[in-house]
């Protein structure tokens, strides 16, 4: 049935090409993201050009180490992802959510296998409310289903509204932020000596994940790590 139908409707591909190699993206749009592969560092998820071995850190962990303990990106953020994940994050393009939720799955197989719950990094009200999704929520809901990894949707409120980070230095990000999240005091036993996964969109300098991560770690989590559909490859570089 599938086939006859196929026949009758060719498939398009969610980036709007015809004739995908099955459900998801056209070849077209396959050949252009860059997915990441190991190894990468074990902190940020930034890709090596050689294999450092089990734990490496690149030289701005090293340095500066984050309040999450690790991280894992699907692909970079370029221009063979932007368009894809900006039709996700402002033009209501839903359907692509499974899909990014799909490539987590298998970017971040190592986080899962250790997280007790899947949380998405939270949106103000107000900015929820004039969105109407969560696009990190979209993303994480079905990564649980696939990962079989709990999935707590308020576990991390965003109690401060925050400008935007486009344009933003990292401190500037980091300042921007501060203070932003918490824990809601009931849900705060339930938190307690837990790994959390924290689920993203984009990661640029990192400051929006840490400060979910020190909210989380502040209620008693064990651990909290990152994953996000893309990374850039130079946070200076980036306007989103």
């Amino acid at each position: 049935m599938r086939g006859a139908l196929d026949l009758a409707l060719p498939p398009h591909g969610l980036d709007g090409q015809a004739s995908p190699h099955g459900i998801g993206l056209s070849s077209e749009a396959w050949n252009r993201i860059v997915f990441l592969e190991e190894p990468v560092c074990d902190g940020c998820g930034a890709p090596f050009e050689h294999g450092l071995g089990a734990g490496a850190l690149c030289a701005a962990c090293e340095a500066r180490p984050r309040r999450f303990a690790r991280a894992r990106a699907a692909c970079l953020y370029d221009e063979g992802s932007r368009d894809l994940i900006l039709q996700l994050k402002h033009a209501d393009r839903l359907d692509l959510a499974p899909l990014f939720a799909r490539w987590l799955n298998r970017a971040a197989r190592t986080l899962l296998a250790e997280a007790d719950a899947i949380a998405p990094v939270p949106m103000h009200p107000w900015r929820l409310l004039s969105r109407r999704y969560n696009q990190a929520a979209e993303i994480a809901r079905p990564l649980s289903r696939l990962s079989g990894v709990d999935y707590w949707p308020d576990v991390v409120r965003r109690v401060r509204r925050t400008e935007s980070q486009g344009g933003k230095s990292g401190s500037g990000r980091r300042r921007n932020v501060a203070g932003a999240f918490a824990v809601p005091p009931r849900l705060v036993p339930k938190v307690a000596d837990k790994r959390v996964l924290l689920v993203d969109d984009v990661l640029t300098t990192g400051a929006t994940a840490e400060g979910c991560a020190r909210a989380l770690l502040k209620a008693g989590a064990s651990a909290v790590d990152l994953a996000v559909v893309a990374r850039v490859k130079e946070a200076s570089h980036l306007t989103i």
